[in-house]
């Protein structure tokens, strides 16, 4: 995990920065290959957890792994935007595949009353790769971002032959055989699920809200304020520090309250963090939005992901996480084009508006479905 985090993460904090260098496109131009890179990924997310729960865990990692190493390999050679477009689609194809067959993976380990700590050091094991690819990312990029690109590719390759030749599979097989006999309907009892889909539905929002920040700031903060790649390297850098050092810390308190109310406070932050970015005017102000942010996903994503596996039955978890992961890319697919075009049409700031209303909206979601809740007197935690 640390290998691939520690590869992957050297590249994507930059890379429409690469591509918008590479074509000379406007953002709102540039950003259509992230709905692209969405699209494919949506089809991908619905398909890895039948896959998943059908084949087992351990060889559609590998697969997807290698698979996302590849893409970066020839990313370092594109300069076109149909080549950039064919790339991001087949990177929106893995990544859900790895998402969930780890989630589920994680999920068939670790009995149900440890894994809020086990989400949470899945992501401190995820976040010590991302506290060190971002700022080596950023000063290759100095020297050559084909350099950073072959790094990429190289450490989710080798992450992908250890698993191959390390890992055992974690799927019973009595499982793999009932999930071949319910292998698409099953999605037809998770969409009756209507708790499920209401945590869905808003988690879209502060999804949508995060992707702001992570897609569209190093763009705002190279082109508005000239901030370059190995400064802004430490941005994401302290937001993976910050999950490293304090996401079990907060994650024993958080574990103490319900759900809802847990992810309701993190959304708010979310949108605090976000809309913040618009009052500030370099380097020192960015790096406090992010700090805001990040307290806010501390609280909410080992919550949201220990409410899924509580929700799920054993055997439909791969298809409960698969969507699950489309919350990130439908955000993925709907958030950065819409910031590229109030960037386009209104102002560079317009984009952090909308980010803090996307938040907001989230706040006010799970506060209502945790007083539903309350009133029905549903304790889930």
């Amino acid at each position: 995990m640390l290998i691939s985090t520690t590869g992957s993460s050297m590249i994507w904090p930059f890379l429409l920065i690469y591509i918008k260098g590479q074509v000379n496109l406007p953002l709102s131009t540039i950003t259509i290959l992230t709905t692209i890179n969405a699209t494919s990924g949506l089809i991908s997310a619905l398909l890895a957890g039948p896959i998943t729960d059908r084949l087992g865990r351990k060889w559609v990692l590998v697969f997807s792994l290698i698979g996302n190493g590849l893409v970066y390999l020839f990313m370092s050679q594109a300069s076109t935007l149909p080549a950039f477009a064919i790339l991001m689609a087949f990177s929106g194809i893995f990544n859900p595949v790895y998402r969930v067959s780890s989630d589920a993976m994680l999920a068939d380990l670790i009995p149900p009353d440890r894994r809020p700590d086990a989400y949470a050091l899945l992501r401190l094991s995820n976040n010590a790769g991302i506290s060190l690819g971002p700022s080596m990312g950023g000063l290759l990029t100095v020297l050559s971002y084909s350099v950073a690109f072959y790094f990429a590719a190289g450490g989710l390759i080798l992450y992908g032959l250890l698993l191959a030749f390390l890992a055992y599979e974690t799927l019973p097989p009595q499982t793999t055989v009932q999930a071949f006999t319910r292998t698409f309907r099953g999605y037809l009892d998770v969409l009756r699920d209507r708790p499920f889909l209401s945590f869905v539905s808003t988690f879209i929002l502060v999804q949508m809200s995060g992707v702001l920040m992570w897609v569209l700031l190093p763009v705002y903060a190279h082109d508005q304020f000239q901030i370059p790649e190995s400064q802004y390297g430490l941005i994401p850098t302290t937001n993976a520090l910050m999950v490293v050092f304090f996401q079990v810390f907060v994650t024993k308190i958080t574990r103490r309250y319900r759900a809802l109310p847990v992810m309701a406070v993190g959304s708010l932050l979310y949108a605090l963090g976000v809309g913040s970015v618009a009052l500030g005017e370099g380097f020192i102000a960015f790096w406090l939005s992010m700090v805001i942010m990040t307290v806010g996903e501390l609280i909410l994503m080992p919550t949201a992901s220990t409410y899924v596996a509580h929700l799920a039955p054993a055997d439909m978890r791969g298809r409960y996480m698969s969507i699950s992961g489309l919350t990130w890319n439908i955000a993925y697919g709907i958030a950065p084009p819409a910031g590229g075009y109030l960037s386009d049409q209104i102002s560079p700031q317009a984009i952090w508006i909308g980010g803090l209303l996307a938040g907001f909206s989230a706040f006010m979601g799970y506060s209502f479905l945790a007083r539903q809740n309350r009133d029905k007197g549903i304790n889930q935690k």
